[in-house]
Formats: C-alpha cells, sequence, structure tokens
C-alpha cells in the first residue's frame, strides 16, 4: 500500500522520482497489473508524444486498470501526457483517452506563436484572490479552454494559462483526480511545493471562478546555463570554455596550467550551483562527443544522474546523439542514445551536427525520410524533447 509511479516506458520519469525523494516521499512503480491493487495514491508522469503512451498502457495491459483506479475514488495525479490522457481524444493520435474528461485535446493555433510552448508561464488558479504561480511548460498539444463548447470539462478546470491568444487548461481538479499540463518536477521550488501539499492533501476542493482572456501571455524570460563538459588530460569530465573548441590554456598563462584544458569546475557541482542561483533551465554538451559510444561513456551517463538528483528545472544533454556503432560493432541508433539519457533524468536531448546532416537530406530529397535522429527522437518523445544546438 502507498504512493505509486506509473512508468509507461518514454521519457524522464526520473525527473519525477528524484524530486519525489528530495521531499520526503516514499514511493513503488507500477509493473504489473496487479500493483493497482496495492496503490493508495497513484502519480503517472509522461513526457513524449498522446499515442505512444496510450499504446504502451494497451500493450503492457494497463490501461483498463488505470481506468478502474481512477474511477475507485483513490487519489490520481497526471502530469503532461499523464493528464491529457484523461481527455477523450487528442489531435495528436488515433488512439483513443480514457474519456474521463469530456473534451479533445487540440493542437496550439501556430499562426501567430511558436509551437510547442516551451518556456515558465503563469497558471491563473480559479480564484478571485490568488495570484499566479509560474510554472514550466513544454507541449505542443492542449485542452483549450472553451466552456461553452465543453460545459462539462470547464468543471474539471482548477487553473488556466494563456499562449498567445489561446487559453488552455493548466490544471484540472475535481474530487480524486488532479492533473497538470506543466511540470511540477521541473518548475523548481514552486512546483516542489505543489508537489508536496498535493500529496499530503490530496483531497482539497476550492471555490471557482471565470478566466478572463487577458492582453498577453504570462510567459517570463529565461536565464539557461550552458556547460561545455569534456574530459582533461587525467581523464575527469570538467566543465570547460574556449574558442571555437579550443579549450586549452594559452603558453603565456603560469607555467603549471599552460597547456592544459582549461577547467571551469566539475560539472555536478556547478549545476547545481546554477539552480541555487536562479537559472531556469540548465544545458550540458559533451563537446568531445563520447569517448567510445554514447552507451558505454559511464562517466557521461553518472554526470546526468547526479544532476538530475539535486537540479529542479529542466535539463538537456547534447553531443553525440547520432547514429553510431560500439567498438566491438554494435550498432546503437539516436533514439536508444537518446532513450539512455532520458532514463539517466535528462529532460531534452540536443542535436548539433546530426541536424545538418538531417536538413542536407531533406533539401535534396525535398522532405523527411523519418530514419533522422530529429525525427525519430520526435515521434517517440515528442517535438519538445529534441533541441538543435
Amino acid at each position: 500500500m502507498g504512493l505509486y509511479l506509473l512508468d509507461y516506458g518514454a521519457g524522464n520519469v526520473q525527473s519525477l522520482a528524484n524530486s519525489l525523494t528530495r521531499l520526503g516521499h516514499s514511493f513503488k512503480w507500477i509493473s504489473t497489473p496487479a500493483d493497482f491493487d496495492n496503490a493508495t495514491i497513484l502519480i503517472f508522469p509522461g513526457v513524449g508524444a498522446f499515442g505512444s503512451a496510450v499504446q504502451s498502457l494497451e500493450s503492457r495491459g494497463l490501461r483498463e486498470p488505470l481506468l478502474k483506479y481512477i474511477q475507485s475514488g483513490r487519489p490520481f495525479m497526471g502530469i503532461c501526457i499523464g493528464m491529457q490522457i484523461l481527455f477523450e481524444s487528442s489531435a495528436e493520435s488515433s488512439y483513443p483517452g480514457l474519456g474521463v474528461i469530456p473534451c479533445p485535446i487540440e493542437e496550439f493555433d501556430s499562426s501567430d506563436k511558436a509551437v510547442p510552448h516551451i518556456g515558465w508561464n503563469s497558471a491563473e488558479l480559479i480564484h478571485k484572490t490568488v495570484d499566479p504561480v509560474h510554472y514550466y511548460f513544454v507541449h505542443s498539444f492542449c485542452a483549450k479552454y472553451n466552456p461553452e463548447k465543453y460545459p462539462a470539462a470547464a468543471e474539471w478546470v482548477h487553473s488556466t494559462t494563456q499562449y498567445g491568444r489561446e487559453l488552455f487548461i493548466s490544471i484540472v481538479r475535481k474530487g480524486n483526480v488532479f492533473g497538470t499540463q506543466f511540470h511540477p518536477e521541473k518548475s523548481g521550488t514552486a512546483g516542489l511545493n505543489l508537489l508536496d501539499a498535493w500529496l499530503r492533501n490530496p483531497e482539497f476542493e476550492s471555490e471557482s471562478a471565470s478566466p478572463v482572456l487577458k492582453r498577453t501571455h504570462g510567459l517570463t524570460k529565461r536565464i539557461v546555463a550552458c556547460m561545455d563538459v569534456r574530459a582533461n588530460d587525467q581523464g575527469d569530465l570538467v566543465v570547460t570554455k574556449g574558442d571555437q573548441y579550443d579549450v586549452r590554456e594559452k603558453a603565456d598563462c603560469t607555467s603549471a596550467v599552460a597547456g592544459q584544458v582549461r577547467n571551469l569546475g566539475k560539472p555536478v557541482g556547478l549545476a547545481a550551483r546554477y539552480y541555487e542561483q536562479g537559472a531556469d533551465e540548465l544545458c550540458l554538451l559533451n563537446i568531445t562527443s563520447f569517448r567510445h559510444s554514447p552507451l558505454q561513456d559511464q562517466p557521461m551517463l553518472a554526470v546526468v544522474r547526479a544532476a538530475a538528483e539535486c537540479v529542479f528545472v529542466p535539463l538537456t544533454i547534447g553531443g553525440g546523439i547520432k547514429d553510431t556503432v560500439d567498438p566491438d560493432g554494435t550498432k546503437r541508433s539516436a533514439l536508444e542514445v537518446a532513450g539512455a539519457y532520458f532514463r539517466a533524468g535528462a529532460d531534452k536531448v540536443s542535436i548539433g551536427s546530426e541536424a545538418v546532416y538531417a536538413v542536407e537530406r531533406l533539401r535534396a530529397a525535398g522532405k523527411g525520410d523519418g530514419t533522422s535522429a530529429i525525427e525519430t527522437i520526435a515521434h517517440a518523445y515528442g517535438r519538445q524533447a529534441v533541441v538543435v544546438s
């Protein structure tokens, strides 16, 4: 009995696990349909594509047990895709949702703004006296707030958020069900406080008011700390900086450091410091790619795991995210490499030279062939999971 997390096999669920550990909440993982019977509180975190999530639940025999759990009245929290799956359907996929909330998930209108919606935006609670709080959003699809068209769904709305001229549901709350479109586990102190408050009082209810479309959205400017990481001559991973990857100290430096890799500090220590100083996002770029192969570069994987345990804002990893071949001849796809880093704690992967090659092939053929690193990772984890550096 107790708190369980549902991992459907895609995206970075380790971030939520790290957040709960930091808050002092013990938990177990749902691994079989029978585990739902032991759960008294359930969280379904999700990063990626709606269809992939539903398909994975169905293939593992978890869809019906999940719906049965929700209908039982026991506390449930869905995050991002975990919230969207509560709705009837999604324009992203032909797979149906659970249908708990009678409303579809739709794509943002990209005619007046960039899509995906990525950044820290305000969640306007449906209260007359509560100030809005900013959380981290990263999504292309949403449940648009339309009480005239979907009056039954409006009863679930706990907060709304504005992006461009569109107002969408950012928190649903009714009875035992709580869901957020944003990622509280990646929203710093505000997100951790929200998670902790719900876990301690999951049955909280509130009075509501009517949200109003404003002149502008609540997006804030972000501070993104980017760190170039490489091995020094002793084999240790350090944060460095240079001109066009020339990161060695010049001859005019003291003789003790001249010619050595410029060392600005340890990656995990600097990441933690930047987070504590208010960075909204962190990026670790392996500028020498990987020592042998991405999946055999255990020091870099260890850095991501350790950083994710003390950093509760989005974490991006880059360098060598491409199709590779191990020294023993084993082929590794970019999707497999990205998956390893997502499981280690990364939220996004950064594509460098591979993005250039993808564009060259696209221009030559006139369209994408679906095999590039960008396309395969985006298909499995969502477009928001891939950035270009």
